[in-house]
């Protein structure tokens, strides 16, 4: 079982698959979500979660304020967990109904970002360790054609995977190291970064 951390579902319990999937850890979980609540990057968000596993990511979103959340995962019994646990977070919530804005689109996420066509503003990936570097490169040049301009992009990868190979138009902002996990923050290119892409990228290590 893992656990919202934060927002008005905060302390929800949630399963997670027994196999087949690696859940994010609570400890990045809030490391993540910290960066994002700083930069004003989830409140009213349009949330993508690729590979959703569990669907802990989205549903944390959704928790602290997320508009919508896209779960996709085709797993078929990881995605019926992730229903399962937005229906949690949906009571946590006292949402009835279908009020709670999370849709779990059980495909692969090819699939998905072939057919999707609405703009997002956060994306959240979090690959199994052993996806290509070139599967994860295919992955984030079709969701550059989805985020809106301010939009977040987060991966997720092993410290021993080489950094994303961003596509045209993406800048990354930082990474940090939690134990095996390192987390990539990256955002679309604006005149600014643009004109400033000499400029070093902040990174670092929370590593104990």
């Amino acid at each position: 079982m893992t656990r919202i951390i934060a927002g008005r579902a905060r302390s929800a319990r949630l399963a997670v698959p027994r196999t087949g999937t690696r859940p994010t850890s609570e400890r990045v979980r809030e490391a993540i979500f910290s960066s994002l609540d700083s930069w004003d990057a989830v409140a009213g968000a349009r949330v993508l979660d690729l590979y959703a596993g569990s669907g802990a990511l989205g549903l944390e979103a959704a928790s602290r304020g997320a508009a919508s959340v896209v779960l996709v995962e085709r797993n078929t019994k990881a995605a019926a967990l992730c229903r399962a646990n937005a229906d949690v977070v949906r009571r946590a919530l006292g949402v009835k109904g279908e009020g709670l804005p999370v849709t779990v689109a059980p495909h692969s996420v090819r699939s998905y970002l072939s057919t999707a066509g609405d703009a997002v503003d956060l994306v959240l990936i979090d690959p199994p360790y052993d996806l290509g570097d070139d599967d994860l490169a295919q992955d984030l040049d079709a969701v550059s054609r989805l985020v809106s301009p301010d939009a977040v992009i987060v991966v997720e990868r092993s410290t021993r995977s080489p950094e994303p190979r961003w596509p045209s138009g993406v800048e990354p902002l930082r990474s940090r190291d939690y134990g095996e996990t390192r987390v990539w923050f990256a955002s679309p290119e604006t005149e600014e970064t643009v004109a400033e892409d000499d400029a070093p990228t902040i990174t670092g290590s929370t590593e104990t």
